[in-house]
């Protein structure tokens, strides 16, 4: 009994895992990025500015989200 409830637990986890919507922070334009952040870093700003006056005062600088960059390079010929 303990192994069936265990096994459909897990197996709820990874529908809710696959199926979930991806987050948000993928669509946005820039990344706070710096040593504290990784790689791709905190991507939740929409301009250059938001994300410039976030870092004001750390290490850390702004880049442009990988996710947006690379998906306007697939269609571009």
């Amino acid at each position: 009994m303990r192994r069936t409830v265990l096994t459909l637990a897990s197996f709820a986890t990874l529908l809710a895992a696959t199926f979930s919507a991806p987050a948000h922070a993928a669509n946005d334009r820039y990344c706070l990025q710096g040593r504290s952040w990784g790689y791709p870093g905190n991507c939740q700003f929409v301009s250059y500015r938001q994300c410039l006056a976030a870092a004001s005062g750390t290490s850390s600088y702004c880049g442009i989200n990988p996710y947006y960059a690379f998906a306007l390079q697939r269609y571009s010929y």
